[in-house]
């Protein structure tokens, strides 16, 4: 099966970038919201991100353009019938997530691929829900930073933070740069931010989401969300998109 249109349900951070992607790898997207202006935050989003390689000589202007043209925006499920697969990249809510699969499917081609981004939900659970279970798939893009390693960060956050203070100060005083999980991430692996930065972009909200429904799915006492994080959330301290979270934006 050649794949030669993309359906994304979501124009947020990961569907945005899933539209950019498939736009710059030469594959028509259609990304859709549920209002025109998430939709048009998500495709100023991707222009943002294209400028960004433009002014770093990794595409021309006439690619980025070539890209954008590419990505068609809309708040009406009944575009995506016709594409080759549908992605769906909505909030971590599985009540939500199930209502938004049974609405594309039931405007969708019989052949089309239905893929979930979840970061947490059963594939399987949400598969069993559709008619076509044959044809869904789990399709995640992860951003960089492996769940546990951000969890157990947040925990030791609680308990060390007047510590971390004091390493960034001494470091400082001596014109070294500090040894911190963010430095190590940045340095280390070339990660663009440290793991409470991307925290921040990703919502502190569906960070606390997506660790409950793994505490709750798999009784594991490793997977309870940290008090930290459920204060935060409680607090409104949700990221970037509040202003406020681990960072003040």
């Amino acid at each position: 099966m050649t794949i030669k249109t993309v359906g994304i349900i979501g124009a947020g951070t990961m569907g945005n970038g899933i539209a950019q992607a498939c736009a710059v790898a030469g594959i028509a997207a259609v990304m859709l919201d549920i209002n025109e202006a998430a939709v048009q935050k998500g495709i100023a989003t991707v222009s943002g991100s294209l400028d960004r390689l433009v002014k770093k000589e990794k595409m021309t202007a006439e690619q980025k353009a070539a890209a954008m043209a590419r990505i068609k925006s809309t708040t009406q499920m009944a575009d995506l019938k016709g594409v080759d697969i549908v992605i769906e990249a909505a909030t971590e809510n599985e009540g939500l997530k199930l209502k938004i699969l049974k609405e594309a499917e039931a405007v969708i081609g019989a052949g089309t691929i239905i893929a979930s981004n979840t970061s947490s939900i059963s594939i399987t659970q949400l598969a069993a829900a559709t008619a076509r279970p044959g044809q869904f798939i789990g399709m995640h893009f992860f951003n960089p930073v492996p769940m546990m390693a951000l969890v157990e960060l947040i925990r030791g956050l609680q308990t060390t933070d007047e510590t971390h203070a004091r390493v960034e100060a001494l470091a400082k005083a001596l014109g070294k740069t500090p040894i911190t999980v963010k430095n190590s991430m940045k340095l280390g692996c070339n990660h663009p931010i440290g793991p409470l930065a991307l925290a921040d972009m990703i919502g502190l909200d569906t960070m606390l989401a997506v660790m409950k429904v793994f505490y709750e799915g798999f009784n594991d006492s490793k997977y309870r969300p940290a008090p930290l994080l459920k204060e935060m959330v409680a607090a409104g301290y949700l990221g970037r998109k509040t202003g406020r979270g681990f960072y003040t934006y």
